[in-house]
């Protein structure tokens, strides 16, 4: 086993030298200066993930700035197809239209992995070429499952919540040679995708060394915080209502009840993250050290303010919620389309 790596009882990985040089990096960072940040507008530009080319481009200045010549043509052909599944142009595919599960969220998982695996490898436990590009290619691919077929064309595609997961890898394993990768990835990249369904504890996955672990604890982490950390995260937890009602999970009465339980899911996805997921997204703090020398996780900031500010709605009148949720106009668009979001007693019909 790598000398990075300890297993302690809880089955889990636990990364001692790597988070001695996070704590050694984070106090030379502050010896001697005073704490500094980003502006707030540059702070938000970091969860800004709308354009595909422009989120391409910082996804490869980052894995390029470890491993120079680094071979992208397969990921980018990954990266092309997702895109093409997303705008309706993947021959024989409806345009993937899950209204939570959208390209936003497929992007935002993508950076994040990004930066994440980029902290680690910073940190002391480098990831070589072929795992770093195994981890871009599970973070595009982890939610394909959504799409349909074009004679799968009715409802949104949230009807496969419970299995998207199993649709992905298999559209993933038809693939690989399309995407000119190789055929010894198939395993790999299954194990790594199995990494972000939220049923499954990764102490039932078998992955055959701690490396490909690692690289499920990355993607897996990535999915959790990525989402989260939008600055319209709790706007959105409208759309993910309605996808929940689509696949008939998850037993929400309404709205209210999912943003009342999603104090609790946060609760859970900090314990996810620091158990089972292995802490990786701490090194979050070692990429912004390295890549723009401020040693913060703008990402779990990011999620805390969000739930903070969920806390301070859930103690006003139910009725007053949704005007609190003011981003994008989401709330108001969604209300004008499904007047009975505002009901906080009858179940919303989908």
């Amino acid at each position: 086993m790598d000398n990075n790596f300890q297993l302690i009882d809880s089955g889990r990985l636990f990364y001692p030298k790597l988070l001695a040089e996070s704590e050694k990096a984070m106090q030379n960072a502050t010896m001697g200066a005073k704490e500094h940040n980003l502006p707030a507008a540059e702070i938000r530009e970091l969860f800004v993930n709308i354009d595909p080319i422009d989120t391409w481009d910082k996804a490869t200045q980052i894995v390029t700035s470890i491993h120079p010549d680094i071979y992208l043509t397969g990921v980018r052909n990954v990266f092309d197809d997702v895109m093409c599944l997303f705008d309706g142009s993947y021959p024989g595919y409806c345009h993937i239209q899950t209204p939570y599960h959208d390209l936003r969220h497929t992007l935002d998982v993508f950076i994040c992995a990004v930066r994440i695996l980029h902290g680690v490898h910073v940190s002391g436990t480098p990831l070589s070429e072929t795992e770093v590009s195994q981890i871009m290619v599970a973070a595009l691919l982890h939610d394909i499952g959504y799409a349909q077929k074009c004679h799968e064309s009715t409802g949104s595609g949230a009807q496969f919540t419970q299995t998207h997961i199993p649709r992905g890898i298999k559209f993933m394993q038809d693939n690989l040679a399309n995407w000119n990768l190789p055929e010894d990835w198939k395993t790999p990249l299954t194990l790594i995708i199995r990494c972000t369904e939220m049923n499954h504890k990764l102490s039932e996955i078998e992955f055959p060394d701690s490396r490909v672990k690692l690289q499920g604890q990355i993607v897996g982490s990535a999915d959790m915080s990525g989402q989260m950390a939008d600055r319209a995260y709790l706007e959105k937890l409208l759309f993910l209502f309605l996808e929940f009602k689509e696949a008939d999970i998850g037993n929400y009465k309404n709205i209210h009840d999912l943003l009342k339980k999603t104090r609790s899911f946060y609760d859970l996805m900090k314990i996810t993250l620091d158990g089972e997921l292995g802490g990786v997204v701490h090194y979050l703090n070692m990429h912004f050290n390295e890549w723009i020398a401020i040693n913060k996780n703008y990402y779990l900031e990011s999620v805390e303010r969000n739930i903070a500010y969920l806390d301070k709605i859930i103690q006003l009148n139910e009725s007053e919620w949704l005007s609190m949720l003011k981003r994008h106009g989401i709330v108001q668009k969604l209300v004008q389309i499904n007047p009975a979001l505002l009901d906080t007693q009858s179940p919303v019909q989908s």
